[in-house]
């Protein structure tokens, strides 16, 4: 279609266990008053491909019908071709409500599409430290909660890749 632009894909998410411990246990790169931001220069763990089996034959003991893949094997995916994976990590400590949950881990996201550019190759991931005043951001899902998390974010994120990496 004419006009239409077209957008990068989106950054890759971190989704296994492991590459959260590798990175969490580091310091963290940059913090602000809510966030603190992780980054490790390396590659994400594989993660477990869907098999993909010609759907089962019905009840049978035909020794020649049974799968020859045992249950515990799962096919390594190769981890997708990009530079950077983002994660983001929101306690429920920190933010009672799923809504706020959500709305700050869209926030993380979105400000790491905003930075994609100047971020360094490896494992990122942001997590929030401490929640946000309930007093003052009375409703989960406020404007305000949204406009100060993306702000903070933002500023976070700016201090982060300006860094020289270790």
């Amino acid at each position: 279609m004419p006009g239409r632009v077209r957008r990068a894909p989106a950054l890759p998410r971190l989704v296994v266990s492991a590459d959260f411990e590798r990175v969490l246990g580091l310091r963290s790169r940059a913090a602000t008053a809510h966030f603190a931001v992780h980054h490790l220069a390396a590659q994400p763990s594989p993660r477990p491909a869907a098999l993909k089996r010609p759907p089962p034959p019905k009840l049978s003991t035909i020794e020649a019908l049974a799968s020859s893949l045992p249950v515990e094997d799962f096919p390594a995916e190769a981890p997708p071709p990009a530079l950077s994976w983002v994660g983001a990590v929101v306690p429920k400590r920190h933010a009672r409500r799923a809504v706020t949950r959500s709305l700050i881990k869209r926030q993380i996201y979105a400000a790491a599409e905003r930075h994609r550019d100047r971020m360094a190759p490896g494992l990122w991931i942001v997590r929030l430290r401490s929640p946000f005043d309930r007093v003052e951001f009375a409703s989960a899902a406020s404007t305000a909660l949204l406009r100060c998390a993306r702000a903070e974010l933002d500023r976070l994120l700016g201090a982060a890749v300006a860094l020289p990496s270790p």
